[in-house]
């Protein structure tokens, strides 16, 4: 069967014709149409229809509709062959020797309903009917070189020439760490349909993206923001993220996809790549959206100290939310200034920055496409509702990447399970989840399948994870024992000896690179005097390190030297080898355990940031717990088993384990401190120690209630 991805065309009623024949003809491959942009001398050129096929090899079709098309069909062939040539000739995999090429390109036009044919010959064929077609497919030599059909397809969407250069590493043992990233990084990189589709398929207004992490959203936003830009040269168009150290790698892909498509540069004017907030120091074409919505209206900007001081929890949603309403209130017109805004990491950013976005788009239907996953929230806040109810629209394109392509499967499942507190035990030795999907779908959406039960309230249902949404490749390399490991340490010292000895090892033994290996902290607060004594532990055997952002906030790595980070700043950066310092921070809180659904989310999105290996080193009794949870996902198989809950109680878990900023820590802190002196009294005047009577009249009813 063919799968059909759909570009955006003008020729709709043969395009349809065409699609229908591959839908209803039996035959097998991919269909593209309106796609793919290539570059042809001066200009560039977007195929009508491209067929790729294991059996047949690569058709091109050239779609004619009117006599006047017709004319110079010729040219036109001729101008896609040779487009498709010079970009398939560039690749090695496909030549043998100096001279021979291992692919056939036939380019046909397809013209049903032309009355008068132009005159023939045999090297340019125009085919009239769908019967014709038939029988023009069925008369081709089959493709000797099909076992090419995925290096063509990674061509194709130009993720070849997209891969990351593989680190160069120093193997000199057969099975060390580095030797086996590097069979793994030789897995050829082919976008997977729903990647492909998102990036590809687009009719303007309100897309959403949802996918968990590894699905490949970022590099989705990036190739579409590329796509469309070279689609369409004057729209203004900006792609925006909360974490600053994405900029570098949006800028590589973008860059790397347009120049593949066109031969040539963005024009970096028309395509803007800024941060979601922005600050004053950033250069006046960068500053961030908000920032930029700020300014063009002539209202208050809220930096990130300002906004922080008025909501502690939500600081960039209050922020957000000021600016619209200072829009509303002071009766100010909008000014639209792009044609498409991009967003990503959206969970992190709220529904009141994307109302920003879409009323700082131009035209009635607005082009916001944004791309989130629910489990790495890290701001506390509600999660994103459905755009038909922030946005007030009728209908949104909706788009799911179910396939994980970074984390090993062992690892995602652990990260989902003490994430969602699958098999947590709270204060009262109960099992309770800490969060949950209030769509019980979702599931299936971010790649699991029921293997018992049902996906309603009170049924025990157990949950898996298939090779077709985590590929094998990516956990065979390694035990299950090495892939996780859990490590309870007594004190920071321990846990430093243990980390730096481990990273020795990795740099050493295992022959790792620094830009492999990645430490993350889970507070940000305490980041920088939790990590002092394991960054003089990794100082006394000549390891640098280095805080990422401290310098420059869009710097992550450095040459030779290990980064140390916050969560915020990890999010797009993943490495190979991921150790998560002070995990006890992310178990039971300290306060009727207030946050620990944002605290897990934050353990989660730490632990998906690895591509093959993951140590979560922790102190103290709070670090047990983790452990015996993952005792327990490693007892069940890597399997999420759980009663379902009701709605009732997902409402209650997401009131329970929310965040309450200091203001209100402090408010209840002062309400239960007055109860304990009301209880105190009453218990005096219980014991005749004091009389009612010696208190305000006011108060005499309640302590006379409490008595009793």
């Amino acid at each position: 069967m063919v799968e059909i991805i759909n570009g955006l065309t003008t020729k709709e009623a043969i395009n349809s014709r065409l699609k229908n024949f591959f839908a209803t003809h039996g035959y097998e491959g991919i269909l593209y149409t309106s796609y793919p942009i290539l570059p042809s001398g001066v200009k560039r050129i977007i195929i009508d229809a491209l067929w790729l096929s294991k059996k047949y090899g690569i058709i091109a079709f050239d779609l004619i509709q009117t006599e006047e098309e017709a004319s110079n069909y010729e040219k036109r062939q001729q101008e896609i062959f040779d487009a498709l040539d010079s970009k398939l000739r560039q690749y090695s995999e496909f030549k043998k020797g100096k001279k021979e090429f291992l692919l056939t390109i036939d380019v046909i036009s397809f013209a049903p309903g032309l009355r008068v044919s132009p005159q023939q010959n045999s090297e340019y064929k125009i085919i009239k009917s769908e019967e014709d077609l038939e029988k023009y497919i069925n008369s081709l030599a089959k493709w000797s070189n099909s076992h090419l059909f995925d290096k063509v397809h990674s061509a194709i969407q130009s993720m070849i020439t997209l891969k990351k250069k593989i680190e160069e590493r120093k193997v000199t043992k057969k099975f060390s760490r580095a030797d086996k990233l590097n069979n793994l990084e030789k897995n050829i990189a082919v976008l997977d349909r729903f990647q492909e589709k998102a990036i590809i398929e687009y009719y303007g207004g309100i897309q959403r993206i949802r996918g968990l992490a590894g699905s490949g959203k970022t590099i989705v936003l990036a190739l579409k923001a590329a796509y469309l830009h070279a689609q369409n040269t004057d729209w203004n168009i900006a792609i925006t993220f909360y974490t600053r150290s994405l900029k570098q790698q949006f800028k590589e892909l973008i860059s790397k996809f347009f120049f593949e498509k066109t031969g040539e540069e963005p024009d970096w004017k028309k395509l803007k790549i800024i941060n979601a907030w922005g600050s004053y120091n950033d250069p006046l074409d960068e500053r961030g959206l908000y920032y930029d919505f700020c300014l063009t209206h002539g209202i208050e900007f809220l930096n990130f100290r300002d906004a922080k001081r008025k909501n502690y929890n939500s600081p960039f949603d209050f922020a957000c939310q000021h600016a619209m309403e200072q829009i509303e209130k002071n009766k100010i017109s909008l000014i639209p200034k792009y044609d498409v805004i991009l967003v990503d990491e959206a969970q992190d950013s709220s529904k009141s920055y994307l109302q920003l976005c879409y009323n700082f788009l131009r035209g009635d239907r607005k082009n916001l496409i944004y791309a989130y996953d629910e489990l790495q929230q890290l701001n506390e806040g509600s999660s994103l509702p459905n755009p038909k109810e922030f946005l007030k629209i009728e209908d949104f394109d909706d788009r799911i990447l179910k396939v994980c392509y970074r984390n090993p499967r062992p690892i995602l499942v652990t990260a989902h399970a003490l994430g969602f507190g699958i098999y947590r035990t709270n204060n009262k030795g109960e099992r309770e989840l800490v969060q949950f999907f209030d769509q019980p779908e979702l599931w299936n959406d971010v790649g699991y399948s029921i293997e018992s039960g049902e996906l309603k309230a009170g049924s025990e249902v157990v949950l898996v994870r298939e090779k077709n949404t985590s590929p094998e490749y990516l956990e065979n390399h390694s035990s299950i024992e090495d892939l996780i490991v859990f490590k309870r340490f007594d004190d920071q010292e321990t846990q430093a000896d243990w980390i730096a000895n481990e990273i020795n090892k990795n740099l050493h033994d295992d022959e790792l690179t620094y830009k492999d290996i990645v430490i993350i902290h889970p507070n940000p607060t305490t980041l920088l005097n939790d990590v002092g004594i394991l960054r003089s532990k990794l100082l006394e055997k000549c390891i640098n390190s280095h805080i990422a952002g401290e310098e420059d906030a869009d710097i992550f790595y450095k040459d030779e030297s290990i980064a140390i980070s916050g969560i915020y700043r990890a999010k797009g950066n993943e490495v190979p080898m991921v150790y998560i310092i002070n995990a006890e921070l992310t178990n039971s809180g300290e306060i009727m355990e207030r946050g620990l659904r944002r605290r897990r989310n934050i353990l989660f999105t730490a632990m998906t940031r690895s591509k093959a290996w993951v140590r979560v080193c922790g102190i103290g009794e709070r670090m047990e717990g983790l452990i015996e949870e993952y005792n327990q996902i490693a007892n069940n198989y890597f399997k999420l088993r759980f009663k379902y809950p009701s709605s009732e109680e997902i409402k209650r878990l997401n009131t329970i384990y929310r965040d309450i900023d200091r203001k209100e820590v402090n408010t209840k802190k002062g309400e239960l401190q007055t109860l304990e002196k009301v209880l105190l009294i009453a218990q005096k005047i219980k014991n005749g120690e004091a009389f009612l009577e010696d208190y305000p009249e006011e108060y005499r009813e309640l302590i006379k209630r409490i008595i009793e």
